[in-house]
């Protein structure tokens, strides 16, 4: 009884220390955009000039992301848009949006295995 007792009560312990942020590291910004992460891989979101781009890692290594697809809506305030996001070159590409400060995104995705990903960020 008092192995079983002294095992569950250090399981309980272990589970307290655990912390899933710590399989990944610290999610760091490489392009000056905001980073999320989302079914084991890292976002980074930046704005451009004519619309937004997404970069994804895979455990902190670049991951080009081949034959995903998926739509970027953005809420500046009560003004919502949306564009299409496809691959270009080593990133998603959204023309046509505009990223205001505090503006709340969210990217919903489909890789090439028809797995939905939902990633949602808030721009600085």
């Amino acid at each position: 009884m008092i192995k079983k007792t002294l095992t569950a009560a250090t399981l309980g312990l272990a589970a307290l220390g655990f912390n899933a942020a710590l399989a990944h590291g610290d999610a760091k910004a490489k392009h000056g955009g905001v980073v999320a992460t989302a079914s084991d891989l890292g976002f980074e979101l930046v704005g451009t000039p004519d619309g937004a781009v997404i970069y994804v890692e895979d455990h902190g290594k670049p991951m080009v992301p081949t034959g995903m697809k998926g739509k970027l809506t953005v809420l500046n305030g009560a003004e919502k848009s949306e564009a299409d996001l496809m691959v270009a070159g080593d990133r998603l590409e959204a023309k046509g949006l505009k990223l205001n400060k505090g503006a709340k995104v969210v990217a919903a995705l489909v890789t090439p295995a028809a797995k939905a990903i939902t990633v949602r960020f808030t721009v600085k």
